[in-house]
């Protein structure tokens, strides 16, 4: 999708921008609403799921339980994509933050499978479900109420509103706009250009905020301010995160085609849901949902756990992430991938005693999410608001750059979807991923 960042130069007024902040803070505030409500729907399943029903049942919710949830979770999730009008929209493993609009038809069944998904315990996050929704839903009502305002602008302010929302800061969107407008090379005033996307990334952080949610607010030991020791090992930490972050990414694809080798929608996500089972009951819940809350639990009991526990923790939760978003659950894979870079930020705190654990957290965290995103300035401002010190970002910035040289040529953390020109085949699966119109 290409996102429009108006108004260009001819149009940079005063009173424009003060026009187009209406709909802009509008959207912000819809598309955290949105957010709010998908969010508190899978968290009152997952009560009952987890909660509820094992206490009325007296068993144990870590044992055979764990199996029993997430296998019933992708049972549920197939069939959902089997049935449901648009069977749930691309394949999550296809897309990117910025896709075009879904067809409206779409968003009930996505909104369903994303809420099991949520609420079953998958290691995935809901970034990418939730923007998607954002982007169909108010592109359609623009067009209907709102018809002056483009619809290239309506999708890309739904796009900035949902980060603000998910990130709890306008910050985050902000990045992501950056890169985007230095890519689309269109001149002007960086900050008109970034403007609207702050208004209404801003009105959905605020949102949130007065909503009572918060995603970040860790318990990380302080860092004491650069030196010099910290940028060879930070940059050792990053480097080494960023590798372990490319293997799984290679991984990826032949994940994806063991599993999709099923063929059929309930056959994938079903057995899918079976191994992720497996994988909880070996690492515990702290390795299962899409690991936010999972990494301030890892954070706070972060003495309780060897070498050895973290890199076993580390590693269930690379492959968990592997088979969710190779499954058919859809998800985003940002917020996995922090708890994978936290647990390798403790496991590199453990191994090097003279390095601060908040820089070795940082730094983990920057090279795991430079990968899933491919975007340094997102990994840096992810590492910040995990390490919750702002002492960090000096080194942070310059750790990054080798970390970066050993992520420039490698391919996006998805899945390729299949090229428009190729033969169809013979009969395609319902919910099998798309060619998405770029």
């Amino acid at each position: 999708m290409t996102l429009a960042i108006p108004p260009r130069d001819a149009d940079v007024t005063p009173r424009r921008l003060i026009v187009l902040s209406v709909p802009a803070l509008l959207i912000g505030v819809v598309s955290a609403l949105v957010l709010w409500a998908l969010t508190a729907a899978s968290e009152a399943l997952s009560s009952v799921l987890w909660d509820a029903l094992p206490g009325a049942l007296g068993v144990d919710s870590t044992g055979w339980w764990t199996v029993l949830v997430l296998t019933a979770t992708g049972l549920a999730v197939g069939l959902v994509l089997l049935v449901a009008p648009g069977h749930g929209g691309p394949d999550s493993a296809t897309t990117e933050f910025a896709e075009p609009p879904q067809p409206l038809r779409n968003l009930p069944g996505l909104a369903i499978v994303t809420m099991l998904s949520l609420a079953g315990g998958v290691s995935l996050g809901p970034e990418n479900p939730i923007i998607a929704i954002n982007v169909a839903m108010l592109v359609a009502v623009g067009a209907r109420f709102m018809p002056k305002v483009p619809a290239q602008l309506t999708g890309s302010l739904a796009v900035a509103a949902t980060i603000g929302a998910l990130f709890d800061t306008p910050v985050a969107a902000a990045l992501l706009f950056t890169g985007i407008v230095a890519a689309l090379k269109s001149g002007g005033a960086l900050w008109d250009r970034l403007f609207l996307p702050l208004v209404a990334a801003g009105a959905g952080a605020i949102t949130m905020h007065l909503l009572g949610q918060q995603a970040f607010g860790f318990d990380v030991p302080g860092y004491d301010g650069p030196k010099p020791p910290d940028l060879l090992t930070g940059a050792i930490v990053a480097c080494a995160a960023t590798v372990i972050a490319l293997a799984m990414l290679a991984a990826f694809p032949v994940v994806y085609r063991i599993m999709h080798s099923l063929r059929h929608p309930v056959l994938i996500a079903t057995a899918g849901g079976l191994l992720l089972g497996l994988l909880g009951l070996l690492g515990g819940p702290i390795t299962m949902f899409k690991g936010l809350e999972q990494t301030g639990d890892l954070l706070a009991n972060s003495a309780d756990y060897d070498a050895a526990q973290l890199a076993a923790m580390a590693g269930i939760k690379i492959v968990a992430l592997l088979v969710a978003a190779s499954s058919l659950f859809r998800g985003g894979r940002v917020f996995p991938s922090v708890f994978i870079g936290v647990a390798l930020g403790l496991l590199a705190g453990a191994l090097i005693p003279a390095m601060p654990v908040g820089l070795a957290i940082g730094a983990a965290v920057l090279g795991v999410v430079l990968v899933v995103t491919r975007d340094g300035w997102m990994a840096i401002f992810v590492a910040v608001a995990i390490v919750g010190d702002i002492s960090v970002l000096p080194v942070l910035c310059v750790i990054v750059l080798p970390a970066w040289l050993l992520v420039t040529r490698a391919p996006e953390f998805r899945i390729a979807p299949p090229d428009p020109g190729a033969p169809a085949p013979e009969a395609p699966e319902p919910g099998a991923p798309k060619a998405n119109q770029v």
